[in-house]
């Protein structure tokens, strides 16, 4: 990026979810307009932006719309259209590029770069067809997890093969989800990610690491520093500033890492702000957001400091309601609600971040 795209500007987001919305916030208290090309008539993010566009995020002619009334143009999560992302990329508006969308949108692809980057992953086969899972599973043992390769989240698009007999109720389900990967199922003891932000000028700071607890495949909740030795902290950020040199990124990034034993294994990446960094709006003196704006925007990043310990904690559908009735709810918490259409169990409708001088205060 050559030239700061500095405050009074317009800064376009892909996506009008809470991830667009904490965005557009910290954007808008900068001193930028916003705009969101988003399908939904009333999402999160529309609900702060300066303009919406009501489009589907793989609309060619929405998105050249949104690049003439944006200076920049940012995204919120990574399944956007690739054609779509060369094309603002080729108007030089959209400053993260196509490349860690392509990676990180294809798990066959995500897990090559990893290893071409020099980090453990787990050991995995690609399959295509039936008669190639059986042998993948012969080579891998179990347990394993075949995950599609292309989209699913949050669990969708992944089974657990613990015996014989779950191999055989995926009969067929290779060919129904097109190529699949399979990976050895790894004892981990805990999970973690790094959060970090890589400036236009290769400049890259790392988030403290959250360890990251999940329930039904979903976030549940992330705890502020990490409790993990001083030998795996090391390793995971070094693991993280090889990602960062490899993919050459911009923006705010996060790695997810298992634990096993004393060593780290990349799980996978998500090139935005993650939900495991959340933290970062009350713990720290600069948010994943707000540092993201001034990468994309071309401005210095802030040196971190986080002066907190803290535990973020989703609030799915099913939990929303205490919130929306009991002001007790509110108690020593920093509660946000995103505004979503709809409540919908396992939906994630918000969260609450407690922090304190020491970890041992919250938990």
């Amino acid at each position: 990026m050559n030239k700061p795209i500095l405050p009074g500007s317009t800064i376009g987001i892909l996506g009008g979810g809470q991830l667009g919305k904490m965005m557009a916030i910290d954007a808008k208290q900068m001193g930028y307009r916003v705009v969101v090309l988003d399908p939904g008539e009333d999402g999160p993010c529309a609900q702060v932006a300066d303009r919406h566009i009501q489009a589907n995020l793989d609309d060619i002619p929405a998105a050249i719309q949104l690049a003439e009334e944006a200076d920049v143009i940012t995204y919120e999560f990574e399944n956007v259209d690739l054609q779509l992302a060369s094309e603002l990329e080729s108007r030089q508006k959209l400053p993260q590029g196509a490349y860690a969308l392509q990676v990180t949108q294809d798990r066959e692809k995500e897990k090559a770069v990893l290893t071409e980057a020099g980090v453990k992953v787990a050991p995995y086969h690609i399959v295509k067809t039936s008669e190639e899972l059986q042998a993948a599973v012969t080579s891998l043992g179990y347990p394993c997890v075949m995950k599609t390769t292309r989209g699913g989240y949050d669990g969708k698009g992944q089974w657990k093969l613990i015996s014989e007999e779950d191999f055989k109720q995926l009969n067929g389900q290779v060919e129904k989800s097109g190529p699949c990967i399979v990976e050895s199922w790894l004892p981990f003891t805990m999970e973690i990610s790094v959060v970090m932000t890589r400036g236009g000028d290769g400049d890259v700071k790392l988030f403290p690491i959250p360890e990251n607890s999940h329930e039904d495949h979903i976030l549940k909740r992330s705890i502020v520093p990490a409790r993990i030795n001083s030998e795996i902290l090391k390793k995971a950020q070094q693991a993280a500033q090889a990602i960062a040199e490899h993919i050459q990124f911009l923006g705010t990034f996060t790695v997810e890492l298992f634990v096993v034993d004393n060593e780290i294994y990349v799980n996978e990446m998500a090139p935005r702000p993650h939900n495991s960094g959340h933290y970062t709006i009350e713990a720290c003196n600069v948010s994943q957001f707000g540092q993201h704006i001034r990468a994309i925007c071309g401005l210095p990043l802030l040196e971190i400091d986080t002066p907190y310990a803290a535990v973020m904690t989703n609030i799915l559908g099913e939990e929303a309601e205490e919130f929306y009735t009991n002001a007790a709810a509110f108690q020593q918490s920093h509660v946000h609600l995103y505004g979503k259409d709809a409540i919908k169990p396992k939906r994630k409708m918000g969260h609450v971040t407690r922090i304190a001088n020491k970890l041992e205060e919250i938990l």
